[in-house]
């Protein structure tokens, strides 16, 4: 009988990927079981998955770092995401592994981001009782709130690779941990660049030995960090413990000089105040919530139902509720809202 595309896609990944890579011929599976498609193989149709949802398109409108930030070049949460796929990717390839899961779990790692990036996730996590972490919502979004409730039912190790890419735990694939460092990688270097354009700092800022191990520009840095991986990577996920220690001196930099910065950050107490209040707001009239989160509301409380819509929010939409909801029109009309 003839193999279909997905059959021999998956003796090629048994022909061609490392020992440590995740075949997906191993998959654990899927919560709910579904027929294979001849075409794509089970990480392919996760990718895919992310993707197309809707949750994926409003990481465009989402803050990475600046709030609101006059200019083009800003980056998003979207942006961010496919600069997160594409070291990933690079790593992955690199090393033999699984790309498709790794580009999977890149692709869907942000998705339960707030609107107004950290300091949302701060303001849902003091009002919700239950507390928030994007990380932990990131997944409930591919397996509850995506497609009407019915979730996207991905893959044990897309899923694992999405709750576990940022703190705590390791992931329990090797393409999951490329991910969480490439998370790492990118958003340092990026935000170095929006901060740089933003006057915030300069390159020349950077401490002299972290410049000196890493390099002294974006380009440099990030191929640095790379290869670096690359080299000390086998059955494990690893860098050289130089680069590594840059690494993190300069994730401390950061933390000083552009995370903590009033110029970045000053806004954010009036951005935390709208998610709280809206959060609050919902809460008590579960019936002003859309149709999807009205029936949450109902299997698991008001204030979960409130928590899952003002994070799914983008920036701009957070702003259209909150006018609706607390500002008279008649002041609107007179630019007194604006």
């Amino acid at each position: 009988m003839a193999q279909t595309i997905r059959e021999r896609t998956l003796e090629l990944e048994k022909q061609t990927l490392s020992a440590h890579a995740m075949l997906c011929s191993a998959t654990r599976g899927r919560q709910t079981q579904e027929p294979e498609c001849e075409i794509r193989t089970a990480y392919q149709r996760d990718r895919d998955r992310i993707l197309h949802c809707s949750a994926f398109r409003r990481l465009k409108h989402k803050t990475q770092v600046f709030l609101s930030p006059e200019g083009d070049h800003y980056r998003t949460r979207l942006t961010h995401t496919l600069e997160v796929a594409q070291i990933a990717r690079t790593i992955a390839r690199a090393l033999r592994l699984n790309e498709d899961l790794t580009e999977a779990i890149a692709l869907g790692h942000d998705l339960g981001h707030t609107p107004f990036g950290h300091a949302g996730e701060r303001a849902l996590d003091e009002a919700y009782e239950g507390g928030f972490q994007h990380y932990a919502h990131s997944l409930r979004v591919v397996d509850k709130l995506e497609k009407n409730g019915k979730g996207l039912n991905l893959t044990y190790e897309v899923r694992d690779g999405i709750l576990h890419h940022t703190t705590g735990e390791q992931a329990c694939t090797l393409e999951g941990r490329i991910v969480r460092l490439a998370d790492k990688i990118a958003y340092l270097n990026h935000d170095i660049d929006d901060a740089v354009r933003a006057g915030v700092m300069a390159e020349s800022d950077i401490p002299l030995d972290v410049r000196e191990t890493l390099g002294a520009s974006k380009s440099k840095r990030i191929d640095t960090l790379v290869r670096s991986v690359i080299e000390n990577s086998g059955d494990t996920i690893a860098m050289a413990l130089d680069v590594e220690q840059a690494l993190s001196e300069l994730n401390r930099f950061m933390f000083k000089n552009v995370y903590t910065n009033p110029v970045c950050k000053g806004e954010e107490k009036k951005a935390e105040a709208l998610i709280r209040q809206l959060f609050v707001f919902f809460s008590e009239n579960p019936n002003q919530l859309p149709s999807s989160y009205w029936q949450i509301s109902i299997e698991e409380g008001a204030p979960r139902a409130a928590c899952d819509y003002v994070a799914s929010m983008s920036d701009g939409y957070v702003l259209s509720v909150y006018q609706k909801l607390f500002i008279p029109t008649a002041w609107l009309e007179k630019g007194l809202g604006s």
